[in-house]
């Protein structure tokens, strides 16, 4: 029978051990003071759900500029194949006004 008095002693201490961790864990504010166990997990609670708010917004602000980072290769890609093209054209102009110079001489 002394058994189960040990268990009960070690549950004890192992749970206040738990509540001292989540207590340093856990943004208490400014009654720091003495907390309840019910107190402290309400607290523990509320912080969770603002953590679990905090990474939706983040991971939708990663899709966000995810989107907006496809969006922006797919111009410059654009823009590179204006941008050959325009070399292109240049360089064709370029070479005829060449030719008719060679001509004129």
């Amino acid at each position: 029978e002394a058994e189960p008095a040990v268990c009960s002693r070690c549950r004890r201490a192992q749970l206040r051990l738990c509540l001292e961790r989540l207590k340093g864990l856990v943004p208490l504010g400014a009654a720091a003071g003495r907390h309840t166990t019910l107190s402290l997990l309400t607290r523990a609670r509320l912080h969770i759900q603002k953590l679990e708010d905090q990474e939706r917004r983040a991971l939708h602000q990663i899709e966000q500029l995810q989107r907006e980072q496809r969006h922006l290769q797919r111009q410059l890609e654009k823009l590179g194949m204006e941008w050959v093209r325009i070399d292109s054209i240049g360089s064709s102009l370029s070479s005829e006004r060449s030719d008719s110079d060679q001509g004129e001489s």
